[in-house]
């Protein structure tokens, strides 16, 4: 089954198909993560992105359910060298293309992936679609050009209504704006009380539950377009602890003055560099985002730099002079990924216990 990946630009790629028989459009979008594939795909910070995989070799140790970062991905397509003939593993319970078609995704490997991430960093994102080698290419490019990715993306992959990730210790709310399952799996590792809310949750909707805390989750779009969970953050700080993580951190910047903006090619892999600026740690962190914190933006009188990323000087966390507040734009509960920023999870539970020390002395 051949298809065709096309560009915005007129390049054309050709390849074989797999995963599901369906034609697709999206931002083109490349992640260099060696492993980790199947949390890539179900990252809700994917929607409506076609990803390109710089590890030649995809599918090798199959698809479980233990590794879902969503239940239903909205990541429109895959890009990939080769797709492994045989896949085995312990924990394998379904192959990637069967896993691709049972959840709507087409892919297309025997694609020159190098090129097209040297093109990719080079030019920056662009529109994309994979199309059946039959199709009228005039006629698909057409189309291509007259399509209008949206930046509004939360609404697509947040829950619309309330659940619990039950434990018996702090009461955390966390806002979905497209919550990766892994940080559910972190709170609940601390035997964290956890009610997750929509996106649409305000202020009062929180406070009224009586929280110990509140974390912002990772998610996909412009940050621009969030106004309503900037109103809600920015009155939320001033009465719980905060903790936000990549959208999240975004959000809260925002709800503190500063502005964000759309990299040229994002961050996207397992395996970025970061400096804690207080201690100069350096740690590796998995990343995905392709809009960030602008450094000249920052209010020094509000907010502080935490964490800055290596290779390029992106603002990677902030914290508030202030309140008790806190993010980062990288992922501390990887998945997959290194675990080395895993302790800002322990970091954000001794914030709330020392906030009610100062309540209980005060």
């Amino acid at each position: 089954m051949e298809r065709y990946l096309i560009l915005d630009d007129g390049t054309v790629f050709k390849g074989q198909g797999f995963g599901a028989k369906i034609a697709t459009t999206g931002e083109v979008v490349f992640t260099t993560g060696m492993s980790g594939y199947q949390e890539a795909i179900t990252d809700q910070s994917y929607a409506d992105q076609i990803l390109v995989f710089t590890n030649p070799l995809l599918g090798n140790y199959g698809v479980n359910l233990d590794d879902y970062e969503s239940l239903q991905p909205n990541c429109k397509g895959v890009v990939c060298r080769e797709v492994a003939r045989v896949a085995t593993n312990w924990r394998m319970q379904d192959s990637l293309p069967h896993f691709m078609e049972e959840m709507g995704i087409p892919g297309i490997s025997g694609i020159d992936t190098r090129a097209l991430t040297k093109k990719l960093r080079s030019r920056g994102t662009m529109k994309g679609a994979i199309i059946d080698a039959t199709d009228d290419l005039e006629h698909a490019f057409a189309q291509l050009h007259a399509t209008v990715l949206s930046d509004q993306l939360v609404a697509k992959v947040s829950t619309t209504k309330p659940y619990p990730n039950p434990g018996t210790k702090k009461n955390i709310v966390l806002i979905d704006f497209g919550v990766k399952h892994s940080i559910l799996r972190e709170l609940a590792a601390r035997d964290c009380n956890t009610i997750v809310l929509p996106y649409t949750a305000t202020a009062q909707d929180i406070l009224k539950l009586h929280p110990d805390g509140v974390l912002l989750s990772n998610g996909p779009g412009d940050p621009e377009m969030m106004t309503e969970a900037v109103a809600m953050v920015a009155e939320i700080q001033e009465h719980l602890p905060v903790f936000g993580i990549c959208l999240g951190h975004q959000i809260l910047a925002r709800a503190n003055g500063a502005k964000t903006f759309k990299m040229k090619f994002g961050h996207r892999g397992f395996n970025h560099p970061v400096r804690e600026n207080a201690t100069g740690r350096i740690m590796f962190t998995s990343q995905n985002h392709g809009y960030a914190v602008d450094p000249a933006s920052i209010d020094p009188e509000k907010l502080i730099v935490t964490h800055t990323e290596i290779n390029d000087n992106v603002v990677e966390g902030i914290k508030h002079r202030h309140y008790p507040a806190f993010s980062v734009q990288f992922h501390p509960d990887a998945a997959p990924g290194p675990m080395d920023a895993v302790d800002l999870f322990d970091d954000f539970l001794q914030m709330i216990d020392m906030r009610k020390e100062d309540k209980t002395n005060a």
